[in-house]
């Protein structure tokens, strides 16, 4: 294929430069040409391993034959009719599956909607039209969405927040526990309870939300004693555990739920992303009792729940089934796991390997001291990474975190590769 030399990156973000306000930001000046499982090719001809995989959207990889193949027969049927006008089967078929892979031996239900924002705004909705509440805790690094209810809820503020406030009032954040930077379960449960003493009683909160490992903050694993807590403390106050699992859901820690790894069940949880291997749509799957509370007409969306999305998340269930991806996870982390812990003994720059299935990462500290964040190095890192051939994406409250959320279909040979750039980036990175 012959290529326009004057399609390249550079010409491109010149254009985006112009026509794109400055808000929506960028980790990498490179514009995509074509995508193949876990590799992407740029409009200049550039290979790249995807480390990124869409923030997480892309664990059954790009362009996934089997996907493409269930879209490519929606499409022949029809595109979209609003599920609440006409009705069609796909939706139903995949709210069944959800229900049934969602833990707790209860019946549940389950609405779909557009994007991971939506889902976790409307599981608050529900929570407060089931409970008659109105407040909500969230945990501090805890990223939740960019709408106003779910700005409120994340616990960043930059860039999350700063310059959008106020925020909807009743939101109150107890910590999250980081055993690197000191802060133990105990103090997370201190914290809760502080909320209780100083903020607002039991009986006035609707919903607790957290992340079983939070993704922006850092891939911060949510230890199971903290979460099974918070299940007693729900049930001793009738507040409802919400799950946010937009980022974790779909396979990626090894399980289709990460709260699984737990053996808390939550009652309602949010997920998006991976669920239909690119295609934009999220789901709030909970309780049958609850998710009843909000009348006819208080819940859906124009786009929610898609047929083409819907058909696509009905093909990712079959792939990961087909593919045992469950347990590819599993061992796509523990390969990415031993090659950064190799690292991490060559550099002291690296304060902590953290993994929960195939959701890793690498926090990087000045000195050896987990207590200085290198936010820089971070940002170096994915930068040289990036003129190597290796898409990489920084997280973290401090900005220090690189995260990888490489599509659970790659090979270990393209793994492999991955972390050898990885090690010649640091290295490069740290001697600058």
């Amino acid at each position: 294929m012959q290529r326009d030399p004057h399609l390249n990156n550079a010409a491109l973000f010149a254009r985006r430069e112009a026509a794109i306000p400055r808000g929506v930001g960028h980790s990498h000046q490179i514009f995509i040409e074509r995508g193949e499982n876990a590799e992407v090719w740029d409009v200049e001809g550039r290979r790249y391993i995807d480390f990124a995989g869409g923030i997480a959207v892309l664990n059954t990889g790009h362009r996934h034959p089997a996907i493409i193949q269930a879209v490519k027969d929606q499409l022949d049927r029809y595109t979209h009719t609003c599920f609440q006008v006409l009705a069609y089967e796909p939706y139903v078929e995949l709210a069944e599956r959800l229900n049934a892979k969602a833990p707790g031996n209860f019946a549940k239900k389950t609405l779909f909607l557009t994007t991971g924002a939506e889902a976790v705004e409307n599981a608050v909705k529900i929570a407060r039209a089931h409970t008659g509440r109105s407040g909500v805790i969230a945990f501090t690094g805890g990223y939740h969405g960019r709408t106003m209810m779910t700005m409120g809820m994340t616990g960043k503020v930059v860039p999350y927040k700063a310059g959008f406030g106020p925020f909807p009032a009743e939101i109150f954040h107890a910590r999250f526990p980081t055993e690197l930077h000191g802060v133990s379960v105990q103090d997370a449960i201190d914290s809760l309870e502080g909320i209780f003493k100083n903020d607002i009683e039991p009986s006035r909160v609707a919903a607790i939300i957290i992340e079983p490992v939070q993704g922006e903050g850092g891939f911060n694993i949510a230890p199971p004693a903290l979460l099974q807590h918070l299940r007693a403390v729900c049930d001793q106050h009738g507040i409802l555990l919400i799950a946010d699992e937009v980022q974790t859901g779909a396979g990626r820690t090894g399980k289709w739920f990460a709260i699984e790894h737990s053996g808390v069940a939550p009652d309602l949880i949010t997920m998006a992303k991976s669920m239909a291997g690119g295609f934009p749509i999220s789901a709030v799957v909970g309780r049958a009792d609850v998710m009843d509370a909000a009348a006819p007409g208080g819940l859906g969306g124009t786009y929610a729940g898609s047929p083409l999305a819907c058909a696509a998340a009905l093909a990712v269930l079959d792939v990961f089934e087909k593919e045992n991806l469950l347990q590819r996870a599993e061992d796509v982390g523990l390969r990415l796991v031993a090659g950064l812990q190799a690292l991490a003994q060559k550099h002291r720059c690296v304060a902590q390997v953290r993994a929960l299935g195939a959701m890793v990462a690498m926090e990087l500290c000045q000195d050896g001291n987990p207590h200085k964040p290198d936010a820089a190095l971070a940002k170096a890192l994915s930068a040289e990474a990036a003129k190597r051939g290796l898409i990489l994406l920084t997280c973290g409250t401090y900005g220090n975190v690189i995260r990888i959320l490489v599509p659970l279909t790659a090979s270990d040979a393209l793994l492999d590769e991955g972390l050898a750039i990885i090690g010649a980036s640091l290295e490069a990175a740290s001697a600058a």
